[in-house]
């Protein structure tokens, strides 16, 4: 009898294990906490993904309906975190990220309305750092949450502290947590600002302001410049540490540390109605900065003393002029979606070093990108998924779907603007009003075929 209610006693045991083993294994591979991923350049360090595609696609391992808004979810620590809005409140849900199940949400009232009709709800992705997860509303809400279980620990309404003025699609910068500090794209405003459509709305020193990022407490503030749609970058150059922001006036590079402007280049459209939108790409001492309504793209080289332009896209022929898709590097080579409306936009390779367009694929719509294991996930704006190599000799696609529920209708519906996310073989894709999961793991009984259909 002893020796059968050991049994009985070990098999509960041998059960977690089991299940520790397959989240042991589930878990080789890296979280995404923030913005294009833990390097903040849309490019995943994940191997030994899904050889070949079904012709389906990959499983899906789950799906739930969203809220409005653009923002795409961060993961960390076995859970996914996606900020949204329901009616008027504002909404921060933490999931499962492996199941989609339920674990907390906090919200808050929103009154934000879009003045040219797009959604009300936030674009900027959740940031998580540690036990804390921070969301910047479309409204100017900067809220920084426990990530246990949602408690809030602090909140401040930068509209109102720096004085504002509501952007043309509100706010929609992500911060980043460097060292202790939450470093975010404010873009205050001189007081009795007109509005922003007047053109003639000043700036009060308040372009990006550092705050204590556990107790929201401000420590600096920096940079006579307005509130774009890009985020900041941060990357070591030379020995210097420094974080690159595509303010709506242009390039401002700064010391993260204490707020030092070290150099600025203006690079805007002459159109009122423009916008700053994809991140700076930092490869080294070089920064490729890109917009879609005017100048283009063009390649910087940071110097001791400034910056000096290598090259940039003159009025026609323009190499790679992306809107909000921020493009990711490989091997010298730029991959993104060059120009600014459905009909002309294509997907590019571009020769970082020269500016050389090496191929361009169009008909996709815009689109937005991840690079992983040398190839490039592409997003369509209506829900059309690609797997295509990160070559430049040409465009080579390796698998084209689109996810559908049982019925054979898509499940991603325009637009589906904001970019992938890959974190732990787990590809997170999000359309109007929902959010896929999806597994791109081999079966555990799979062989190590070629990539292909």
């Amino acid at each position: 009898m002893r020796f059968r209610r050991l049994m009985i006693l070990a098999a509960p045991m041998l059960l977690v294990c089991v299940v520790a083993s397959a989240a042991e294994q589930r878990r080789a591979g890296t979280d995404w906490p923030g913005f294009l991923g833990p390097t903040g350049d849309g490019v995943s360090s994940e191997t030994g993904l899904l050889e070949r595609v079904p012709e389906q696609g990959p499983r899906i391992v789950w799906q739930h309906e969203a809220g409005e808004g653009y923002g795409a979810p961060s993961i960390a620590d076995g859970r996914l975190y996606l900020f949204d809005r329901v009616g008027d409140r504002a909404r921060l849900t933490c999931r499962d990220s492996e199941t989609g199940r339920p674990l907390w949400v906090r919200d808050y009232e929103t009154q934000y309305e879009d003045p040219y009709g797009f959604s009300g709800g936030p674009r900027a992705v959740p940031v998580v750092d540690g036990d804390r997860v921070y969301t910047f509303g479309v409204e100017g809400r900067l809220r920084c949450h426990r990530a246990q279980d949602g408690k809030l620990l602090w909140d401040v309404d930068t509209a109102a502290e720096f004085g504002v003025v509501q952007n043309f699609f509100g706010v929609g910068s992500t911060p980043v947590v460097e060292g202790e500090l939450l470093i975010v794209p404010v873009g205050g405003s001189a007081k009795d600002s007109p509005g922003v459509q007047s053109g003639e709305v000043q700036p009060n020193g308040s372009g990006i302001v550092a705050f204590d990022k556990r107790k929201g407490k401000v420590e600096w503030r920096a940079g006579d410049e307005l509130a774009s749609y890009s985020s900041p970058v941060a990357a070591t150059v030379g020995e210097r540490r420094l974080m690159f922001w595509f303010a709506r006036g242009g390039l401002l590079a700064f010391r993260p540390a204490d707020g030092k402007i070290e150099f600025s280049l203006p690079w805007r459209a002459k159109k009122l109605e423009s916008v700053n939108a994809a991140n700076p790409v930092v490869v080294g001492d070089r920064v490729f900065i890109t917009e879609a309504y005017a100048p283009g793209g063009a390649l910087l080289q940071v110097k001791s003393d400034g910056v000096e332009v290598l090259w940039k896209d003159g009025r026609r022929d323009q190499a790679l002029a992306s809107h909000r898709s921020t493009p990711v590097h490989h091997e010298g080579i730029l991959y993104g979606c060059h120009g600014q409306g459905s009909g002309e936009a294509e997907l590019r390779a571009v020769e970082l070093a020269t500016g050389m367009v090496r191929w361009k694929h169009p008909g996709l719509g815009r689109t937005t990108t991840l690079l992983v294991e040398g190839h490039l996930i592409v997003l369509g704006e209506r829900g059309r998924v690609l797997l295509v190599e990160a070559t430049p000799e040409a465009y080579r696609e390796v698998a084209d779907w689109t996810p559908t529920d049982d019925e054979g209708k898509s499940l991603l519906e325009y637009p589906a603007w904001n970019a992938p996310v890959l974190s732990h073989g787990l590809l997170y894709l999000r359309g109007k009003e929902r959010l896929v999961c999806l597994d791109l793991t081999p079966p555990p009984d799979a062989t190590k075929p070629t990539r292909g259909r």
